[in-house]
């Protein structure tokens, strides 16, 4: 038992060290954005580098790829391939493995999605035009939580910092249902018919025991063009395909090396923190402010998502695990205050990568909407970024007297 737990702080310490530095890089790669798209000499260039064609025409839906498309598209289907692998990986294997250990997280994430999906409706009211956004402030960005986490050092236990990753990623579990069926367009049967017989083929392979990388990566790469061509978001294709990647169940070491999961997991993890995440920050997150009148603060769809974001998520997770815990279905990590738990619910309003990714597929072609809800994601971010932050530092101060006693 005790060699088990060992095996799982060190598959632990690594993902959140890998998480916290591409954390603090994709803080760089926003501010970079920020800057360039507002520098007279660099924004209209860093705008025409980005939407410049440099593909051919997959499906006429989307046009022909731009630099944009690619990096939306393409590159961030291998960001859903890693967080697919992670997802199995908590569930065979992990924090999620047992119906004791996924009560929590599960609760507080489900929560903690309603919660901003409700406070966007409530301060959108009855302009339809908005409601399509609803989903925007209901993301939690693992990366920049734990970055944000990781400039607190000690003074955050690791208890906490664990159940901040597993509700973040089931967290991502709802986001990518909430992709595949909310955000689809013009469905091609046929395509999705093709793509099903790739998977197929990827069952038939782990039941077969192929147990090779390179088969499973050419089978991802047919499924993403196809589940592109089928009208569904491409990037589902990642977490489809990470489902049938092999897995194997290593008693006392759950980070052995052999399985072709933690290969395929440890060979993306760092390209996809250090490369495609700040490169997907870097194309979404820069929004000129030349023209803009600080009126833009209370355009309602920048309040509904900062207002999702920063006092939706709060009040969700912190709302469901005080519920849980006094109805005694779970209770909150050990040793954690509730001042830290109420920092921790905050960092989560951190939405990020994959708000800014939801929000492109709401509001696809609308420069004006396009803007607000950067700005919107931004601000809420940022606001719920500085706000825990600043909780879990007044909390560590407060319970240090009672630990060096």
């Amino acid at each position: 038992m005790t060699i088990e737990r060992r095996g799982v702080n060190s598959a632990l310490r690594a993902f959140l060290r890998s998480e916290a530095t591409g954390g603090i890089v994709l803080m760089a790669a926003t501010l970079a954005a920020l800057i360039v798209s507002n520098l007279p000499a660099t924004a209209d260039g860093y705008a025409a580098f980005l939407h410049r064609p440099i593909g051919p025409v997959i499906t006429p839906a989307i046009g022909p790829m731009t630099i944009h498309l690619w990096i939306n598209d393409g590159l961030m289907a291998l960001f859903f391939l890693l967080v697919g692998l992670e997802i199995k990986r908590e569930m065979v294997d992990g924090e999620l493995a047992s119906a004791a250990r996924r009560r929590l997280p599960v609760i507080a994430a489900l929560c903690g999605m309603a919660a901003p999906a409700a406070i966007y409706l409530l301060i959108i009211g009855g302009n339809g035009a908005l409601v399509r956004g609803w989903a925007i402030p209901a993301a939690t960005d693992i990366a920049f939580a734990i970055g944000v986490m990781a400039l607190l050092g000690k003074r955050v236990p690791p208890a906490l910092k664990l159940f901040l990753t597993t509700v973040a990623i089931v967290d991502d579990m709802g986001a990518v249902a909430i992709i595949a069926i909310a955000y689809n367009h013009g469905l091609d049967l046929g395509a999705i018919a093709a793509a099903a017989g790739v998977v197929a083929i990827m069952a038939a392979m782990n039941q077969r025991g192929v147990r090779q990388l390179w088969p499973y990566v050419i089978a991802f790469v047919l499924l993403w063009w196809l589940v592109l061509l089928s009208g569904v978001h491409a990037t589902i294709a990642g977490v489809i395909a990470a489902m049938f990647v092999p897995f194997e169940r290593s008693e006392g070491a759950p980070d052995a090396q052999g399985s072709t999961l933690h290969r395929l997991e440890r060979a993306l993890s760092p390209g996809v923190a250090y490369v495609i995440v700040p490169l997907f920050a870097f194309a979404n997150a820069g929004v000129s402010l030349a023209g803009m009148s600080p009126s833009i603060l209370a355009a309602p769809l920048v309040l509904a998502i900062a207002g999702g974001l920063f006092i939706g998520k709060q009040l969700g997770i912190l709302g469901g695990i005080a519920l849980a815990e006094r109805l005694g279905i779970a209770k909150r990590p050990h040793g954690s205050s509730w001042l830290q738990i109420y920092g921790v619910a905050m960092l989560a309003g951190i939405g990020f990568t994959m708000s800014l990714f939801i929000g492109e597929l709401a509001f696809p072609g609308d420069p004006l909407l396009g803007a607000q809800l950067k700005i919107g994601v931004l601000g809420g971010s940022i606001v719920s970024a500085l706000a825990g932050f600043a909780v879990l530092r007044l909390a560590a101060a407060q319970r240090r007297p009672t630990t060096m006693e």
